[in-house]
């Protein structure tokens, strides 16, 4: 069961930045496909859907959460991806600003992968350690 719930989340982490690298796209082309209904309702089941596996799979494993870095590293690294695309997407109040938080957020989900994929809070940082 762990390993089926394992690649459904890998699956839905893949469409979930897929999709925002798509709708950061259509905000920088000022597209109004950001703005269809089915774009403002579609990330977040996909989302709802990618964290429903990764608590799956923390019950699955027993982990104790608040004894485990890497996990709370994950979880302050998804809060920087929630609100920075938040920003990106619909608040901020420049095209600067929007870029940045973009970009950012988008930096934000590298870190929650190489956190993921070392278990290390280090993220990618700590590949260069061993």
């Amino acid at each position: 069961m762990y390993l089926l719930l394992k690649y459904v989340h890998l699956a839905l982490a893949i469409t979930a930045i897929s999709g925002f690298v798509v709708r950061g796209y259509w905000m920088l082309t000022e597209s109004v496909r950001l703005s269809a209904r089915a774009t403002r309702i579609a990330p977040h089941v996909v989302d709802a859907f990618f964290l429903l596996t990764g608590v799956a799979m923390v019950y699955q494993l027993s982990l104790p959460v608040l004894q485990t870095p890497w996990l709370l590293a994950k979880f302050a690294g998804l809060f920087a991806y929630i609100v920075l695309g938040a920003i990106a997407l619909r608040r901020g109040p420049t095209m600067q600003v929007r870029l940045i938080a973009f970009v950012g957020a988008l930096s934000a989900f590298a870190y929650i992968a190489g956190a993921a994929l070392s278990k290390s809070p280090l993220s990618w940082l700590s590949f260069l350690t061993r």
